[in-house]
């Protein structure tokens, strides 16, 4: 579904904070992308989604080049983005954030689909509740409900878990994984929370100074494999 080769970006000319990354995602896929702060991680996701032009390499979705496409035609196109931070809209309700995830996809219409407060069912309980007056949990489950009511069929999660207990990241988790099965979705998962990545993703790719440098498939290594851990994940 997804095919990285060489891929090149940076934020000012001549800048390559992924220099030469290279990966490949296939349909139904969750993929967990590991690595230190400053490595590439949301940098790759920006360029994905169309916010942060590549200089070289290749970006292929679907067996068609995204390189030179906007935001709005990858969304457009079946990729749905959850950024760090959540990005709600704080003075709008829940029902309105949910619809502004429908808005510009063909046939989705503007009525909220019923499936999308059974997911999460607070979402139902406080639909005409001002986003900005919920929880961190509650903000995250309204973010990525507003990414998968657009009905992506690749979903992009960065960092979900932050600054979220972890009763809740886990319920998060759990829904996430029971829908993308369901739904055939395919996911990039970059994520610090390692009980969070075994739980949702079937490999992990390690990231480092902007390239792609170890592949897991053993996602039980996260936990007993402490050497692995502080090679790519400690400060």
């Amino acid at each position: 579904m997804l095919r990285i080769e060489n891929l090149v970006a940076g934020y000012v000319v001549g800048s390559r904070v992924l220099d030469g990354l290279s990966l490949e995602i296939a349909r139904g896929e969750t993929v967990a992308l590991l690595g230190r702060n400053g490595m590439g991680k949301s940098t790759l996701m920006k360029v994905i989604t169309g916010h942060l032009r590549s200089t070289g390499g290749i970006l292929d979705y679907r067996g068609r080049s995204i390189s030179a496409m906007r935001p709005f035609e990858i969304a457009r196109s079946g990729v749905g983005y959850v950024p760090q931070g959540r990005e709600i809209f704080a003075d709008f309700t829940v029902e309105e954030n949910l619809r502004i995830g429908m808005l510009g996809k063909p046939g989705l219409g503007r009525i909220v689909p019923d499936w999308a407060f059974e997911l999460f069912p607070i979402l139902g309980e406080r639909k005409l509740q001002r986003a900005g007056t919920m929880s961190g949990g509650q903000q995250q489950q309204l973010a990525i409900m507003r990414a998968l009511v657009g009905r992506p069929e690749f979903l992009l999660l960065d960092e979900p878990s932050e600054g979220i207990q972890p009763s809740i990241v886990h319920d998060i988790g759990a829904a996430l994984k029971g829908f993308a099965g369901e739904r055939n979705l395919t996911v990039l998962l970059v994520e610090q929370n390692l009980d969070l990545v075994r739980l949702l993703a079937t490999r992990a790719l390690f990231i480092e100074d902007g390239r792609v440098i170890e592949e897991l498939s053993d996602l039980d290594r996260l936990q007993i494999d402490a050497a692995l851990v502080n090679r790519y994940l400690s400060i």
